[in-house]
């Protein structure tokens, strides 16, 4: 199988909050912010695999700030690792208000992917090489976050939770 780099995965999407996409207090609704997240995750995931993708897991999203009407949500998003028929999407998100030349980081998120064929069965995906100091600690780190995913989701247990296993392990003795 090919090996694909994390830059080509890079997706920048941009949304104009408008009235009908805030609360009763002009505040971005968080349903549509995952909403968007998604569909930029996705095309990062796809551009990836070549293939469409379907949504298999959404991780912790905190909303660290609350982004207003009027101002542009900007998300970018590129796959941190790709695993057999799975990709791991890393998303930060920022508000910007233009008038006042501000952009403030609201959110970031890891969202995981599986690339489907034409039967919507999973396919093999290319094996992402990392470049960056930051690329390849999000790589690393990847592994981790994937075990912790199986073991919420019941698929695994956690003693056969190797990196998160040595990763106690070593916190243990420090």
């Amino acid at each position: 199988m090919n090996k694909k780099f994390a830059k080509e995965s890079y997706t920048e999407m941009n949304e104009l909050v408008l009235p009908n996409d805030t609360n009763t207090f002009g505040n971005l609704m968080g349903g549509r912010l995952l909403y968007w997240m998604d569909i930029c995750s996705a095309m990062a995931a796809q551009k990836h695999s070549n293939s469409p993708v379907v949504t298999v897991s959404v991780d912790n999203v905190s909303f660290k700030r609350s982004i207003k009407l009027g101002e542009v949500v900007t998300i970018q998003a590129k796959v941190t690792r790709a695993f057999s028929s799975s990709m791991e999407v890393r998303m930060e998100i920022f508000a910007h208000n233009l008038p006042e030349g501000t952009r403030i980081k609201s959110n970031e998120a890891y969202y995981t992917f599986v690339a489907i064929d034409e039967n919507t069965k999973p396919r093999k995906v290319a094996e992402l090489v990392p470049e960056s100091e930051e690329e390849i600690k999000l790589f690393d780190e990847a592994l981790q976050r994937r075990e912790l995913r199986l073991i919420l989701a019941g698929k695994m247990a956690v003693k056969d939770a190797k990196s998160i296993t040595s990763l106690i392990s070593a916190m243990k003795t420090v």
